[in-house]
């Protein structure tokens, strides 16, 4: 299902709604400190996005990392409780040249997990880093990392942590006790497998670089896009992988 289009502007045709469900706060704080250690110590996350026009400030590679780190905690615990053998999700710290792998890894196969804002309602893959297979790019080159993922998951937070974090002081404790007041929540809007990835990249569902989503944000890079009301229900992955 494609997105409606008048001139410059994309909007979503449906909405899927949210239902929260608690982010327990030893995961917070984990994803927390992870998060802010690869921001502003000594790990490293590219500072664009690939085809990307703006650099990313560190307040905003903390606010993306911190998003997917929670959203890779959740569903490694949501397949952990539905008897699924999985590899935990990664808190190493990884400086730059050293290439993360697959989110998750669950009874053989590899899940690529895309986090996003409670009101998002779209499963987003920046054009550059997929080839026409729905191959990550960036991994070709590298051995023993994977470059084809068996299936794709969409998981969104809230609040959202931009707004939460909006004009507030860097200062690592500031940062945690603003974050901890907050009752974190999430929810899987859904999820698809490569095949679903390969069709919708030949069938060009791309919201392009610099298009309006939904009358108010301006899409800094090319994407590709699922809208989440087509995407499966989770329990569609629990199945497959059973």
């Amino acid at each position: 299902m494609k997105l409606t289009v008048l001139g410059n502007d994309y909007h979503t045709a449906f909405k899927k709604e949210f239902r929260g469900n608690p982010v327990s706060g030893d995961i917070v704080e984990k994803s927390f400190h992870f998060a802010y250690e690869m921001a502003y110590g000594e790990g490293f996350h590219r500072n664009r996005r690939s085809g990307g026009q703006t650099a990313r400030s560190r307040k905003e590679i903390f606010q993306n990392t911190f998003q997917g780190k929670i959203a890779e905690t959740v569903l490694y615990k949501k397949l952990i409780e539905n008897g699924i053998e999985t590899g935990e999700p990664d808190f190493s710290i990884h400086g730059k040249g050293i290439w993360d792998d697959a989110d998750l890894k669950a009874n053989g196969k590899t899940i690529s997990i895309k986090s996003a804002a409670h009101f998002s309602n779209l499963l987003l893959l920046e054009t550059k880093d997929w080839d026409s297979e729905g191959r990550y790019v960036p991994n070709l080159n590298h051995h023993d990392t994977t470059n084809a993922y068996d299936y794709f998951v969409l998981v969104r937070i809230k609040p959202d942590i931009k707004s939460v974090l909006k004009n507030q002081s860097e200062e690592k404790g500031h940062l945690l006790n603003k974050i901890q007041e907050e009752v974190w929540q999430y929810d899987i809007a859904g999820c698809c497998s490569i095949k679903t990835i390969r069709h919708i990249i030949s069938l060009g569902y791309i919201l392009p670089q610099n298009a309006m989503l939904n009358g108010n944000i301006r899409m800094d890079a090319s994407n590709y896009y699922i809208q989440s009301i087509t995407l499966f229900a989770i329990e569609k992955l629990f199945e497959a992988l059973k």
